[in-house]
């Protein structure tokens, strides 16, 4: 076990889960570091589309904190950014650049980068972009933890100068997501925010095997969907899903569907997090294909793998129901056994301490920030 760890992230959002998974992949990771004696502030940049939808304003688990400009942030926080052990910072956070920057400045013990959208940061940069992290500041991390493991690890050390890129997948808080055993009441669900590039899929796995299935019983929960989608009747619609309401609304279908992002497929190895709360949840998950995912939850086994609407359709119509609970807790075996937010917390609390052996940081590591232009 490593020694207690004092830790301050800086990410996209603790309080509110409202259009994005940072939130609930935060909250499991932290409430794991805290269950192993870690302690951890959290500051969250205080924007109204958050602050208008917050499901978790002051956790148990952790210190939060929000701010409103990166220099009062400084001013108020700056000698625990000094004195913790490690300062991460997280992906899509407002103004990232100019927040490592400014990090990087102070000198932090550990300065790491969490990213939770690793596939869309890399094809971001590929493209030139730099919305909250760039291409020149990844070498200044002594650890670029990484929502996607496989080749993209060694994409990040070998084209990216990444110094120590590890895996650090989403994950599930397993004292919360317990089947409810609840009445089922839908065929088929599914949680997720609208993407345009997951719609052709949610398309294809969902929506046409609703047409095709009248009798069954369908929902999709998540907000941001346009008005003009034409959904079948037997298709219900929630808009927005709080995570206290997770394990509810897993448990209430037979099957439950994953979805993943183009970017995502094509990097391959990147669960999302709905895949491993419904696992805990020992629902049957059907779920489009890539790399890896039979790595971490085996086709046939703990979940069902569709490429098209007949998948869908026969998993829906031919399967038993006790090869479809035997697949569910399968998932949730697996879940428990490696994809908690305890088993997290322990993975970067090893990496951190490895990180023990090396040298400290000195100024030469940060050899731009003396010359990048204040925003």
């Amino acid at each position: 076990m490593t020694r207690a760890l004092d830790i301050v992230i800086l990410g996209l959002s603790l309080s509110s889960s409202w259009g994005n998974g940072h939130a609930t992949t935060f909250r499991a990771l932290i409430r794991g570091l805290a269950a192993s004696g870690h302690s951890v502030l959290f500051l969250e940049r205080d924007v109204p589309w958050y602050a208008s939808q917050r499901d978790l304003p002051s956790p148990d688990f952790c210190t939060l904190a929000y701010y409103n400009a990166i220099d009062a942030m400084i001013v108020a926080h700056g000698a625990r950014l000094n004195e913790a052990d490690a300062v991460i910072v997280g992906s899509y956070v407002p103004e990232g650049q100019e927040l490592i920057d400014r990090l990087g400045r102070l000198r932090p013990r550990r300065l790491c980068f969490y990213d939770i959208d690793t596939p869309v940061t890399l094809a971001c940069l590929e493209k030139g972009e730099e919305p909250y992290v760039a291409r020149r500041q990844i070498p200044l991390f002594d650890i670029y933890f990484s929502f996607s493991g496989g080749g993209v690890l060694e994409r990040l050390e070998h084209r990216y100068g990444a110094r120590k890129a590890l895996a650090l997948y989403c994950s599930v808080d397993a004292d919360r997501y317990v089947n409810t055993k609840e009445p089922l009441r839908w065929d088929l669900g599914y949680l997720g925010t609208y993407s345009a590039d997951r719609q052709p899929t949610l398309e294809r796995l969902l929506i046409e095997p609703a047409r095709r299935l009248p009798d069954h019983r369908f929902v999709v929960a998540g907000p941001q969907y346009p008005r003009e989608i034409e959904w079948p009747a037997n298709v219900e619609r929630i808009d927005h899903l709080p995570p206290s309401e997770h394990p509810s609304f897993y448990s209430r279908q037979r099957f439950t569907l994953n979805v993943t992002r183009a970017d995502m497929v094509a990097a391959g190895w990147s669960p999302s997090v709905r895949l491993f709360e419904a696992g805990a949840c020992a629902v049957p998950i059907i779920s489009d294909d890539w790399r890896g995912l039979s790595d971490l939850l085996p086709d046939g086994k703990a979940l069902v793998i569709a490429r098209t609407s007949d998948d869908v359709v026969n998993a829906l119509t031919k399967m038993d129901d006790e090869k479809r609970q035997r697949i569910g807790q399968a998932a949730r075996r697996e879940v428990l056994a490696n994809h908690t937010g305890l088993a997290r917390a322990r993975q970067m609390t090893s990496a951190l301490a490895m990180l023990d052996q090396d040298p400290p940081a000195t100024m030469t590591t940060y050899p731009k920030f003396d010359s990048v232009r204040r925003m």
